[in-house]
């Protein structure tokens, strides 16, 4: 009897101890790292983003707020960066090892040199796929795997001021359909630079001291593809280099860009070209295109003072001897992991809401810019409500057919990692010195071949 009943209080504490272990799977199963049931696991998925364009944030709130409502487990947190120090922030997160699990950017190759960038292919449906319109996920991706999400293909360009372009004689529209050499752009530049009744002057062309567009978008025309090509060699080491440098110390030299470029910053550079200070600038999107129309209608309701302007996109003008090209690529969400890695239930979660943030609504982005859509559900959501003018789209279209596609897409991780190093660490404080006359074309090349040699070993 003694013995049955030692049985029973056994087995009874063998089955609570079961029943205790079953509670606790089923607590650690709704975590985030795996669940049986995930759609009812808590998660919270962090996006850093910037002002895409004027309504993003708007809209962003709202695909935000619908995919919480069919995903109620779910929290997306939205952070909206500045242009001018997001980069910085996201840089000294991610080498930190704690980014955003998702981040608005081009995909880059130093990102993935971190270990950190999530590769997207194990989540990637067929019906993703085939939404995608032919060669737009490539612009995502390093070694032929997915890194990115686009949302839309960015085109960069110069933009004129018609009133000005046209009173100075230029064939505006002969530009944007045959493109126009570098000889071709000075003499133009001389037209449109004169003193103003006020006793200022207005300029042919201007643009940044801060940033290295200007030199990369002149490079691409004058037969660099960027400091290194698609097969990792250097590139900015020869004649091609300092004629590109020579042909931008002409331009501040014959007064037909600012003295003070070097101190311009980016905001500056626009307020110019509004005032009507300068005559083209560098570097200008299609999208700019919407937000002088929007400009001119604050003009018009008496929010905004200034001159009403009529945008005109321009390519930007390529080396006599060599073929004009477009830098273009895919903008969109880059997806991360963490040094602490929250396990593969919140890598899908945070491809589910990479996933919505990139759907047909969200091509509003790229009907907003003016720029080409990158997936066939987007196109067909804003068929016939296209913006911008018929001249500027048809200009964008024109600039397309001579896409320089990003080297960084074709590079080893290690290898773009050293790039970006040498822009930072060379590039910059030398086209800086450029601009403020400090150093001359020759020894800034002299610079650049150099610091390859150390930096990048060739």
């Amino acid at each position: 009897m003694k013995k049955s009943l030692m049985l029973c209080m056994i087995l009874v504490l063998v089955l609570m101890t079961a029943c205790g272990s079953s509670g606790e799977g089923a607590n650690s199963s709704n975590s985030a790292s795996g669940s049986a049931n995930p759609s009812e696991a808590k998660d919270t998925i962090t996006v850093w983003t910037y002002p895409v364009h004027t309504t993003y944030e708007d809209e962003l709130k709202g695909l935000v707020s619908a995919f919480e409502t069919e995903h109620p487990n779910i929290t997306v947190k939205t952070e909206i960066l500045s242009w001018a120090e997001g980069p910085q922030k996201f840089d000294v997160a991610l080498n930190a090892g704690s980014p955003p699990d998702l981040y608005f950017h081009a995909v880059d190759g130093s990102y993935v040199n971190t270990g950190l960038a999530l590769d997207l292919d194990p989540y990637m449906t067929d019906d993703i796929k085939n939404d995608y319109l032919p060669g737009t996920l490539e612009l995502a991706q390093i070694g032929g795997k997915q890194y990115g999400l686009p949302l839309y293909q960015f085109q960069w360009a110069w933009g004129g001021n018609k009133r000005i372009l046209e009173e100075a004689g230029v064939d505006w529209k002969s530009i944007q359909q045959n493109g126009w050499t570098w000889s071709q752009f000075t003499e133009t530049a001389a037209k449109l630079t004169k003193k103003l009744p006020d006793g200022s002057t207005q300029y042919g062309l201007v643009t940044d001291g801060a940033s290295l567009d200007f030199i990369e978008m002149l490079t691409r025309n004058n037969g660099m593809p960027d400091v290194l090509n698609e097969k990792g060699e250097f590139q900015w080491g020869d004649d091609r280099i300092k004629d590109t440098l020579g042909f931008i110390k002409n331009l501040l030299d014959k007064g037909y860009m600012p003295k003070e470029t070097a101190a311009i910053a980016p905001k500056k550079r626009t307020d110019m070209f509004y005032a009507g200070q300068a005559a083209i600038i560098s570097k200008a999107i299609p999208y700019y295109d919407v937000m002088i129309q929007n400009r001119n209608k604050d003009i018009d309701a008496g929010k905004v003072t200034g001159e009403k302007l009529d945008f005109v996109l321009l390519p930007v003008p390529h080396g006599d001897n060599a073929p004009a090209k477009t830098t273009m690529g895919a903008e969109g969400y880059v997806a991360f992991k963490q040094k602490n890695d929250q396990g593969e239930q919140h890598a899908k979660n945070t491809f589910m809401v990479m996933e919505y943030l990139s759907n047909a609504k969200a091509g509003n982005a790229s009907n907003e810019l003016v720029l080409p859509f990158v997936r066939k559900s987007q196109a067909d959501l804003y068929a016939g409500k296209e913006l911008g003018t018929a001249e500027t789209r048809a200009a964008s279209e024109q600039m397309a057919v001579n896409i320089q596609i990003p080297v960084t897409l074709s590079l080893d991780t290690a290898s773009a990692a050293k790039m970006k190093q040498f822009k930072e660490q060379v590039v910059t404080p030398n086209i800086q010195a450029l601009y403020s006359g400090e150093k001359s074309p020759e020894s800034i090349a002299e610079d650049f071949a150099g610091k390859a040699k150390q930096m990048l070993g060739q």
